[in-house]
């Protein structure tokens, strides 16, 4: 925290204590969508350093063993919150926060949304084949297949959802969206 050598001790309490509440903030916010209210302190941490830190470091900041150190690190780093970079003389890793709150929110969902869509997808086509097979071989019991119709008719809007999801997820990953919902600039 070199950035706060030059304040006096009652401003650096005062803009420490305004720091944490916003990193609670956004660990709490993290915690909403899935991610441990730890790794998100650690990324609110993070996004008020000046400079890219090592695992070391934001260990003894944060007051957390290297191992769970170096999951939330992994963890922010497969969600595309945070960047390896190289440091000049610096054999350790580094990292540093990446700071487009919209990418991250894009690269987060489109992540989570992804897996989700093609495991449903997944288990949906197979339904849908399963009950035309049930069909197929029930054709003299109209009850059965009236209700497995139903269940056919409903599978199949469901489709219809998760292929519309994709299109919203590759929107999210090419950027159009902000053509329909712009940033703030």
């Amino acid at each position: 925290m070199d950035e706060l050598a030059g304040l006096t001790e009652e401003q650096r309490t005062k803009l420490l204590q305004t720091r944490r509440r916003v990193i609670e903030s956004i660990g709490k916010n993290m915690d909403l969508y899935g991610i441990t209210l730890s790794i998100g302190h650690l990324y609110g941490n993070m996004y008020f350093n000046q400079e890219p830190v090592t695992l070391d470091e934001m260990s003894q900041t944060m007051g957390m063993s290297k191992t769970s150190m170096s999951t939330g690190m992994r963890t922010l780093h497969d969600l595309k919150m945070i960047n390896k970079v190289w440091g000049k003389g610096s054999r350790k890793d580094l990292y540093e926060v990446v700071p487009d709150w919209h990418q991250n929110f894009a690269d987060f969902f489109s992540i989570k949304w992804r897996k989700a869509v093609e495991q449903n997808m997944n288990v949906l086509a197979r339904s849908l084949k399963e009950i035309d097979g049930y069909i197929e071989s029930s054709a003299e019991e109209a009850e059965y297949v009236k209700v497995l119709e139903s269940d056919k008719a409903k599978i199949e809007d469901a489709l219809k959802y998760y292929r519309w999801l994709d299109k919203l997820i590759d929107s999210f990953e090419s950027g159009d969206i902000y053509k329909f919902l712009p940033k703030e600039e």
